[in-house]
């Protein structure tokens, strides 16, 4: 996850949104086209809302398809018509000629390239004004926030920052061997010498309340990323840049789960933004509070 800031001034009502979304629609990439951006049911039922509102918080789904055209066969396609262009004229082709016979065989393989779709779930929690992105890049993200922007009226965007950097406030911990009020630190992490070294130190399944681990810190490793688990709840890998990775419920969560007609959708959504919207202003608590962009 990726977690933004929505600014304190907009509003808008789930038949404003919609309509926006509407507009950005999903449709799948045309013959000749490498990628395709679009909003696309949350529920997965076709022609069914853009949004959805579940005990008041709102739920997007983007999907991105992409033609995948390997560059080595591409590369390869324009050596050989370069070779045959030399080869019948006797003159080799220049280097803007190769770029427009590179455009050239790129168009006409795209027809006949596999495609890729991926959904990226977004939910917005309005009363927090917050904005959580469930992507792993933020390369990714970027195309869902210019997305949102585009089609939700009125909203603008900030990234959910900390006074305490998190790498700054995981050196505290492994070094104290205490982990942060309502957390526990797991058996996970990744250290990262700042030095020209850029020596790395990786545990997995590792107890990290070692003298090893405090001596790779104190002689200047930072953690880039370290498990931990909150309230006994929630787990995930937090990372230098404030993502939240390998987000997993515990089974203590689900114990709780509602059976009955409604318990597929609606019921994982209340569940999942219930526990989300306790976990994340604890974790901001635990990184010296919100940092609140000027």
């Amino acid at each position: 996850m990726i977690v933004y800031r929505v600014a304190p001034e907009w509003s808008a009502t789930a038949a404003q949104i919609e309509q926006g979304l509407d507009a950005g629609r999903f449709v799948e990439c045309a013959s000749t086209q490498e990628k395709s951006i679009g909003w696309c049911e949350p529920r997965g039922e076709a022609h069914g809302p853009l949004v959805e509102s579940v005990a008041g918080q709102l739920i997007f789904k983007l999907m991105i398809e992409t033609r995948a055209l390997p560059g080595s066969v591409v590369t390869r396609k324009v050596k050989d018509r370069v070779a045959h262009i030399e080869a019948s004229t006797g003159r080799k082709p220049g280097k803007k000629e190769t770029r427009d016979i590179k455009d050239d065989i790129r168009l006409e393989l795209l027809p006949m390239a596999f495609t890729k779709q991926v959904s990226v779930g977004i939910w917005i929690d309005p009363k927090a004004r917050l904005l959580v992105i469930d992507a792993a890049s933020q390369a990714r993200t970027d195309d869902v926030v210019t997305m949102l922007v585009k089609s939700v009226p009125g909203l603008a965007v900030t990234l959910f920052n900390s006074k305490v950097s998190p790498s700054a406030a995981m050196s505290e911990w492994l070094i104290s061997q205490q982990a942060p009020a309502g957390f526990s630190v797991d058996r996970e992490c990744e250290l990262k010498a700042a030095d020209e070294s850029k020596a790395v130190v990786r545990y997995a399944r590792h107890a990290l309340d070692t003298d090893e681990v405090r001596q790779h810190v104190q002689s200047g490793k930072l953690p880039t990323r370290l498990a931990l688990t909150w309230d006994g709840r929630v787990s995930f890998v937090l990372t230098e840049n404030l993502q939240i990775k390998k987000l997993a419920f515990l089974e203590v969560v689900f114990d709780s789960k509602a059976t009955g007609k409604d318990d597929g959708f609606d019921a994982d959504t209340a569940l999942a933004t219930g526990e989300l919207r306790r976990l994340l202003p604890d974790l901001m608590e635990a990184l010296g509070g919100e940092l609140m962009a000027a």
